[in-house]
């Protein structure tokens, strides 16, 4: 028997998605889009994008991709771990930068 994702999935993600699927359900109504639009836009079943409001582990990435460009967001994906602000990515760098730096004997 295999395992689903949303079996492994730690809490803390499992709400980040499912805040994720409230807020794209807000946004969607403050656009006054109806479901069924926005699923037509996304190009996928209403029922799968209904489970994108639900914040579904099981969708795929590109649905969720899709679903914030048709809201117009679709540039804050490319930023989620950019380098210069991935605090845990920047503090790792600073931890690798030597204590001296000695000039190497030739």
């Amino acid at each position: 028997m295999r395992s689903s994702v949303s079996d492994i999935l730690p809490g803390k993600v499992r709400r980040s998605l499912v805040k994720l699927g409230r807020d794209v359900s807000l946004a969607r109504k403050k656009r006054n889009i109806t479901a069924l639009m926005m699923a037509e836009r996304v190009g996928v079943a209403k029922t799968t994008y209904l489970r994108v409001e639900k914040g579904d582990p099981n969708v795929a990435m590109a649905t969720y991709a899709m679903t914030l460009f048709v809201l117009g967001a679709s540039e804050r994906l490319g930023d989620v771990l950019d380098p210069g602000t991935d605090d845990v990515g920047l503090l790792l760098d600073e931890e690798r930068i030597p204590q001296r730096v000695r000039a190497r004997k030739a």
